[in-house]
């Protein structure tokens, strides 16, 4: 009887422990490219910072454009000449408040902003004059925006669906309105024709 609790104990703590393997194995597998991703991060800000004498914030910004910008299905690479870095090219703003007033209404401290340039998967194609936007408490990034050449599909799928059904809607509505009219201005007349009859 003992036996059978322990086994049953057994095989119950197997199936936990498979569970939770199954369970963490993508994390498993995830961690090591993350792990690079952020080295190569803080090797490109440290290249920045000692190479470029990028200001550490202005080299953070720039360095999180280059990820963002090296997930764009036009953009190649991202190229920061050495003028990116100075004060006419990148700028590091008090702030105080909202860092826009979209979905990123988070308070910052500071903007910095930062220019490069996107070298374009297409050879023949100039490259994108590129902005990237990033708002600051202290060292830690809370907001970032920057001028993707690709506008994200989602806006303009919901765009062309809202102006189909704006177009639906006012048409439908137009034709009301033109309906009602007609009737209230047909009553109008009756109404008119009967005072006028009267007098």
């Amino acid at each position: 009887m003992d036996s059978s609790k322990f086994s049953r104990r057994l095989r119950q703590l197997a199936r936990l422990l498979t569970s939770a393997a199954i369970f963490a194995l993508p994390m498993i597998a995830m961690a090591p490219a993350r792990a690079d991703s952020i080295d190569q991060r803080n090797e490109l800000i440290a290249h920045f910072v000692n190479d470029m004498h990028a200001d550490p914030l202005v080299a953070d910004c720039a360095a999180h454009g280059n990820f963002v910008a090296s997930t764009s299905t036009v953009i190649d690479h991202v190229d920061f000449p050495p003028e990116a870095f100075d004060s006419a090219h990148a700028e590091i703003k008090p702030w105080n408040q909202p860092f826009d007033q979209g979905k990123q209404r988070i308070t910052v401290d500071n903007i910095v902003t930062v220019e490069g340039q996107g070298i374009p998967r297409e050879t023949s194609r100039a490259p994108y004059p590129l902005s990237f936007r990033c708002g600051y408490v202290g060292t830690q990034m809370l907001a970032f925006t920057w001028n993707d050449p690709v506008p994200p599909l989602k806006a303009h799928n919901e765009g062309s669906s809202r102006k189909k059904g704006k177009r639906r809607h006012g048409g439908h509505a137009a034709g009301h309105t033109s309906g009602n009219a007609v009737k209230h201005s047909a009553k109008q007349k009756k109404s008119s024709a009967k005072s006028s009859a009267k007098h």
